[in-house]
């Protein structure tokens, strides 16, 4: 299909022939610098039942799988769990689910261990690990329902009710929802963001129990959790974990692992305020008296189970030419309890340009892992490039003037701020 649109394009002189040659260039270059025209074919192609999916890549993937994992929400410290705790309830229609959450892509032949089965080998023996579906991931009339919403059905009601009754007899409940490769992948568009099916109202009927909830997203797009985030103390993102996700999850909510990943995306607050971008240029986010203003979760944005202090921003050297670097480095310290991993996030911003940049933009970020009151100095080099733009003709330019610098751990949790100045 392309390849007739590329010649159309050719012949009407949209498109040179010489632009076409750099990019089959590019894929001939790769071609050369792996070997492919000396060794066209697989030696040992038996090798790869070897390789993949062994123990080495097994850990690997685990290793993924707790890295991503984002601590949203943690009020009252109520994470990391007890593994002694009496009773559990975990519920939820991703609870005991190793299939759909694995996505849409890679092999169809692995099977993921699911969050009860984790939970339930990570507990003491003594501990009663109850378990309840709540409600189905979608509602028999989903996706119609997205529009029209329809009445809980009997077996809905019942079933929640069940959950309900089973939460009000354990100490905490953890609940699994979000999406699955049902709804979310290619040819899986939707009209909300919100919870499909009745998964808010499971969450909504544990959290009137009074009894202790942890809400565990398993999906591959922002949620419009807002009610969630208000009244559930502690929320852990997931996404779409892979094959040990079930390992990754137990991990986190019983503190063998301190989570710190950090939004790749921003959540929104309602599907109407999509497209909600970041970064965004002045004025795009404006306050309205009809408009829903700010973020649920902005980009960048994820919790430990310990703290962390900025300290000593240094920028050196203060002036530049066009073509110089600036030197960028910031003392962290953990200052909690816990040995934990922070993401530390550098964003500049073009004061005054000649065409309108963003008010923010990602231009570095260091994971580093810290003990407890373990201090380091964190280093980023800003080349000239990155701070350079298109102009009015669409040429790419370093203009001088100045620079901020801001330091922190997300998008808007920034705890530094400094600058720098580009001369002539």
């Amino acid at each position: 299909m392309y390849v007739n649109a590329l010649r159309k394009l050719v012949r009407e002189g949209e498109l040179s022939t010489e632009a076409i040659d750099e990019r089959v260039r590019n894929v001939l270059r790769v071609k050369f610098l792996l070997g492919l025209f000396d060794h066209p074919y697989v030696e040992n192609p038996e090798y790869a039942n070897a390789v993949v999916h062994c123990k080495e890549h097994e850990k690997l993937a685990l290793k993924a799988s707790l890295e991503s994992i984002v601590l949203l929400k943690n009020e009252g410290n109520l994470l990391p769990l007890d593994k002694n705790i009496n009773s559990i309830l975990v519920t939820g229609p991703n609870a005991n689910e190793n299939r759909d959450v694995l996505g849409s892509y890679g092999p169809l032949n692995v099977e993921m261990i699911t969050v009860l089965e984790k939970i339930e080998s990570k507990v003491s023996p003594k501990t009663k690990v109850r378990y309840a579906k709540g409600c189905d991931l979608v509602d028999e009339n989903w996706p119609e329902s997205e529009i029209f919403p329809h009445s809980l059905t009997k077996n809905e009601k019942a079933d929640i009710r069940k959950a309900a009754r089973m939460a009000k007899r354990v100490d905490v409940a953890v609940v699994v929802v979000g999406g699955s490769s049902k709804t979310c992948g290619e040819s899986r568009s939707r009209t909300s963001f919100d919870l499909p099916g009745a998964q808010l109202d499971l969450v909504r009927a544990l959290y009137e129990t009074g009894t202790p909830t942890v809400v565990v997203l398993l999906n591959g797009r922002p949620l419009t959790i807002n009610w969630i985030d208000k009244n559930i103390p502690a929320i852990v993102e997931a996404w779409y974990p892979g094959e040990k996700g079930g390992q990754a999850i137990a991990d986190v909510l019983f503190g063998d692992y301190n989570p710190a990943g950090r939004l790749p995306i921003t959540f929104p607050r309602t599907v109407g305020q999509i497209p909600i971008n970041f970064p965004h240029k002045p004025g795009t986010q404006g306050e309205g008296r009809c408009r829903v203003s700010g973020v649920l979760y902005p980009f960048g944005y994820g919790l430990s189970y310990t703290q962390f202090e900025y300290s000593n921003l240094r920028v050196n050297p203060e002036k530049i030419g066009p073509a110089g670097k600036v030197e960028i480095s910031v003392d962290v310290q953990n200052v909690g309890g816990l040995k934990g991993d922070e993401v530390v996030q550098l964003y500049l911003n073009d004061v005054l340009s000649s065409v309108t940049t963003p008010v923010k933009e990602l231009k570095g970020f260091k994971r580093i892992t810290l003990e407890s009151n373990e201090k380091r100095i964190v280093e980023f080099t800003i080349m000239a490039d990155q701070l350079s733009l298109l102009n009015i003709d669409m040429k790419r330019v370093v203009e001088p003037g100045t620079f901020e610098v801001m330091i922190g751990g997300s998008s808007e949790d920034i705890r530094l701020k400094g600058g720098f100045k580009v001369v002539k």
